[in-house]
């Protein structure tokens, strides 16, 4: 009897984990490397007080707005009496202006953003940065967020609560020029807090989490990717790589 064709004894392709039609990012840590500067200079800043910061606390505080995150950092450090938030943020500002607009894009970043915009897949970015930090952040990467629908910040209007609440995600998925359904929609988040927004808003979400976060924080996310390198946009029934 004679052997079956290799293109009979091919596995037929797995069926899509959804129909995604548009996708989300989140900035800080998944498109831009930025989240090591916020680290530094807080380990900097305690490190004056005798304090060790660390990723247990790092955690708690990502995806925060800054007011939340650096009320869980006074308390977890209880820096009450030894400086003021005020004082914290000053310092933290004068800091961050050096650093911020030297970041450099994630890897597999640029791939695959302009190979979502080559095939018509709309793509916005849902950031907790405020504008001012978000110029300083984008001010060397124009081109590649020129080829965003739109970009929503944590300070916007419409975002009423910081992440784990939906609001940013869903204030995104609104300014797509038609009706978008959130089962369609894939957000791409690094961290927790912004896993629990996107599951909460209905979406789907892959997960490129820092190697550092204890793995018990991975459980909610659709997918979990050590980097955007690996990440096959052919399971989520969007257009694959050609090169």
């Amino acid at each position: 009897m004679a052997s079956a064709s290799a293109d009979e004894a091919k596995p037929p392709p797995a069926e899509p984990r959804a129909a995604i039609s548009h996708v989300l990012f989140d900035m800080d840590g998944l498109l831009l490397d930025t989240e090591g500067f916020y680290t530094a200079v807080q380990e900097k800043i305690l490190a004056r007080y005798g304090k060790v910061f660390d990723w247990s606390v790092k955690a708690k505080m990502m995806g925060k707005t800054t007011a939340e995150s650096t009320r869980i950092l006074f308390e977890e450090f209880g820096l009450a009496g030894l400086l003021t938030p005020e004082q914290f943020l000053e310092e933290r500002e004068a800091m961050l202006k050096e650093l911020l607009p030297t970041c450099t894009a994630m890897p597999g970043v640029v791939r695959l953003i302009h190979h979502f915009h080559a095939n018509g897949i709309p793509i916005a970015v849902a950031t907790g940065t405020h504008k001012r930090h978000f110029a300083l952040k984008t001010q060397n990467h124009r081109e590649m967020f020129s080829l965003m629908h739109h970009v929503v910040t944590g300070d916007d209007p419409e975002v009423k609560a910081g992440k784990p609440s939906p609001d940013i995600f869903l204030t995104a998925m609104r300014r797509f020029e038609r009706n978008v359904e959130p089962c369609n929609c894939l957000v791409f988040e690094d961290a927790p807090l912004g896993v629990a927004a996107a599951k909460t808003a209905g979406m789907h979400v892959v997960m490129v989490p820092d190697p550092r976060l204890d793995i018990s924080y991975h459980k909610d996310a659709d997918q979990v990717l050590g980097s955007l390198l690996d990440f096959k946009p052919s399971e989520w029934g969007l257009p694959p790589f050609q090169d």
